[in-house]
C-alpha cells in the first residue's frame, strides 16, 4: 500500500477538505451497509490509502483522515481541537502561588452545536437509534428531523465543522496561537508571513507522526487557501516539507472561494490584490512540481454550474463542487491494482501520486501548472443527439482558462466513475474506456497523451451535501429529459449519489493566467514607479527576489507558449 498525507491549510482550504472527508466516511458507510446499493460494496479503492488505524486510551478502534489541518484560532466553531474521540478534562484555573493580585481569565464565547451536529452526537451516544434510523422506512418523524437539519445547514453554516461528519486524530487539527478568525483581516500575503515562526517546529512535528507511520508514502495531498494570509504561512510550512522530504511529491491545489476578490473598494485594493495572488503563486508554485490552481470568480455562473444551483456567498456550496472534483481525481491513487480479469473488476487506471506528477510535468514542463475540469453530474455515455459529450461536458474550475486550444504537447489524466451507460444502466469499465477512446479518435483537438482511470462506483451525496442540485437530475444522478433549469433545488434527501467526471491538463489554455500574474508582478512590483513596491517591501520583499519571481513565471510562460508565438515575441 502507497499511503497519502493530506495538509490542509486555511479557512476554504478546510471548507473543501470537510466535504471531502465527508464522501470518504460516506464509501465506509455504504460498504459496510447491507442495505446500500451493491456498487458501494466492492469498490476496489483501499481507503488505508487516505486513513489510519489507532486506539483510544480506553481501547477503542480508531480510524480516521492521515490529514493536518492549520486554520485560524476560534476557527473550529464547537469543535475540539483535540477532535471528537477523545475525551478531555476540564479546564480549570491553576493556583499561581506566586502572585497575590486578583487573577481574571478572558474566554472566547461558546459556539453551540447545530441540529445536524446534535444529531450526529445522540445518534453516537445511542447504537440503538443508529440501528433504528438505518433499518426504517422514510418515516414521517425521521424525514422532518432530516429536512429540518438541512434547512438549518443551508441558512446557518459559518466554519467548516458545521457539516463535518467525520472523527479526527487529536494531532490533525491545528489553531495558530495569536490570530484569532478574522478572514477580512487575514487578507493578504504579509500579513501571514511571519504567522508560522514560532509555531512550526510543532506543526511540523504533527506531520512527521503521520508520515512516520506510513510504510510507503506516495505523496502529499496540500490543499491552501491562497487568498489570504495562509498563502504565506502554505509557503514557509512547503519550504520546510521540501527540505525534510524531499523525494515525496506535492500534490498542490490552491483554491479560493467564489467572490474572493469581487468587491474591489479603491484601485489601492485592487493592487493589493493582485500583488498578493501574483505573489502567492510564485511561491506556492515553486515548492511543488505540479500546481492546480481551483476557484472561479462566479462559480453559478460558470459552464461548470450548468446543472447546479450554486450561491457564490456561500462558502458551503461552492466547496462542495471543488471538493467533489478533488475526490474524482484522487480516486486513482487508492484503486486495488487489477489481475488479469481486468474487463470484470470495478477500477482500472491505477496510478500514484508521483506517477501523476511526471505524467503531467513531462515534455519539460517544471513546476507545472495543471487545469481541473470537471462534469457534474457526468452524462450519460449515450447520450441524446444534441447533447454534449462526456469529454464536451468537462468544464474548468481553473480561472482564466482560455478555451478552444489546440497544444500539440497537451497531456491531459481523466477520471470518471460511477458513468451511466444509459439512463438508469451503469456502464461498465470497458464501456467507459471505448467511448472515451472513440470521442479522442473523432476529436479535432486531442492531446499528445492522456491517462484515462474508471471506476464504476459514483460519488455519494451524504445528508450535509447541499441542497444545489437542479430540477432535472435524478436519484442517482441521471439526466433527465426536458428543458434544464435550476428554478428548484434538489440536495441529499433527493439526490442518493451523482456519476463523475474530472480532468487534470497540462496545456497552453493556462497561458491567461501565468501571464496574469507576471504581468501584474511586473506592473505593480517590478518597473520603474511601480504603485505597489513600498507595499512589497512593508511585506519583506527586496527587489533582488521579486525579479527571480519575474524570471520563474517567464520560463512557465515560455514552456507553454506555442513555438510561433514564441519567436514572435523574441
Amino acid at each position: 500500500m502507497k499511503e497519502i498525507v493530506t495538509i490542509q491549510v486555511g479557512d476554504f482550504a478546510n471548507f473543501v477538505g470537510s466535504h471531502f472527508w465527508n464522501f470518504q466516511d460516506e464509501l465506509l458507510g455504504l460498504a459496510g451497509d447491507p442495505s446500500a446499493d451493491s456498487v458501494f460494496k466492492n469498490q476496489d479503492l483501499n481507503m488505508d490509502v487516505l486513513y489510519r488505524s489507532g486506539e483510544t486510551h480506553q481501547g477503542i478502534l480508531t480510524y480516521t483522515p492521515r490529514l493536518v489541518s492549520i486554520n485560524l484560532r476560534g476557527s473550529l466553531g464547537s469543535m475540539s481541537s483535540r477532535g471528537t474521540l477523545y475525551t478531555e478534562n476540564a479546564h480549570t484555573t491553576p493556583d499561581v502561588v506566586t502572585w497575590t493580585g486578583r487573577v481574571s481569565t478572558q474566554a472566547s464565547e461558546r459556539y453551540e452545536k447545530n441540529l445536524f451536529l446534535q444529531r450526529l452526537y445522540e445518534e453516537e451516544e445511542n447504537v440503538n437509534m443508529v440501528n433504528e434510523i438505518h433499518g426504517s422506512s422514510s418515516g414521517s418523524q425521521s424525514q422532518y428531523q432530516d429536512k429540518d437539519i438541512i434547512e438549518c445547514l443551508e441558512n446557518g453554516v459559518q466554519c467548516w465543522t458545521d457539516y463535518s461528519k467525520v472523527h479526527y486524530h487529536p494531532r490533525s487539527l491545528y489553531e495558530l496561537n495569536g490570530v484569532w478568525e478574522n478572514v477580512e483581516e487575514f487578507d493578504n500575503y504579509g500579513i501571514g508571513r511571519d504567522s508560522l515562526a514560532a509555531q512550526g517546529e510543532e506543526i511540523s512535528d504533527r506531520l512527521r507522526i503521520f508520515v512516520e507511520e506510513c510504510d510507503h508514502i506516495q505523496g502529499f495531498q496540500f490543499v491552501v487557501d491562497d487568498s489570504g494570509g495562509f498563502s504565506a504561512v502554505a509557503a514557509e510550512f512547503l519550504e520546510n516539507i521540501v527540505d525534510e522530504y524531499r523525494n515525496i511529491p506535492i500534490l498542490l491545489y490552491a483554491v479560493q472561494g467564489s467572490g474572493s476578490h469581487i468587491n474591489l473598494q479603491s484601485r489601492k485594493r485592487t493592487i493589493l490584490e493582485d500583488l498578493h495572488d501574483a505573489i502567492s503563486f510564485s511561491r506556492l508554485s515553486s515548492y511543488s512540481k505540479l500546481i492546480v490552481p481551483v476557484g472561479l470568480p462566479s462559480l453559478s455562473k460558470s459552464k461548470a454550474s450548468r446543472f447546479l444551483h450554486i450561491e457564490d456567498e456561500k462558502h458551503y456550496h461552492s466547496s462542495a463542487v471543488y471538493a467533489a472534483a478533488l475526490h474524482s481525481i484522487s480516486i486513482p491513487f487508492r484503486m486495488v491494482p487489477i489481475g488479469p480479469t481486468a474487463d470484470a473488476c470495478s477500477v482500472s487506471g491505477a496510478v500514484d501520486v508521483h506517477g501523476l506528477v511526471q505524467m503531467l510535468s513531462g515534455q519539460g514542463r517544471q513546476n507545472m501548472v495543471s487545469v481541473l475540469d470537471v462534469a457534474m453530474p457526468a452524462p450519460a455515455l449515450a447520450g441524446g443527439q444534441n447533447e454534449l459529450s462526456l469529454l464536451e461536458n468537462l468544464q474548468p474550475l481553473t480561472p482564466q482558462i482560455a478555451e478552444d486550444v489546440e497544444d500539440v504537447h497537451a497531456i491531459e489524466h481523466v477520471t470518471v466513475h460511477g458513468a451511466f451507460a444509459s439512463e438508469g444502466h451503469r456502464a461498465s469499465v470497458r464501456e467507459v474506456k471505448d467511448t472515451v477512446d472513440t470521442a479522442f479518435r473523432c476529436a479535432n483537438t486531442r492531446p499528445m497523451f492522456c491517462h484515462l482511470s474508471v471506476a464504476l462506483c459514483p460519488l455519494p451525496i451524504p445528508l450535509p451535501f447541499p441542497s444545489i442540485f437542479g430540477n432535472h437530475i435524478g436519484q442517482h444522478g441521471e439526466l433527465m429529459g426536458g428543458q434544464f433549469t435550476n428554478s428548484s433545488r434538489k440536495g441529499s434527501l433527493d439526490i442518493h449519489s451523482i456519476p463523475m467526471a474530472a480532468r487534470l491538463r497540462s496545456s497552453s489554455a493556462v497561458l491567461p493566467f501565468l501571464e496574469s500574474k507576471l504581468r501584474n508582478l511586473n506592473r505593480f512590483g517590478i518597473a520603474p514607479g511601480a504603485a505597489g513596491a513600498e507595499l512589497l517591501r512593508s511585506w519583506g520583499f527586496g527587489r533582488e527576489e521579486l525579479v527571480e519571481m519575474e524570471e520563474m513565471l517567464s520560463k512557465m510562460v515560455v514552456a507553454l507558449r506555442p513555438p510561433q508565438l514564441s519567436s514572435d515575441s523574441e
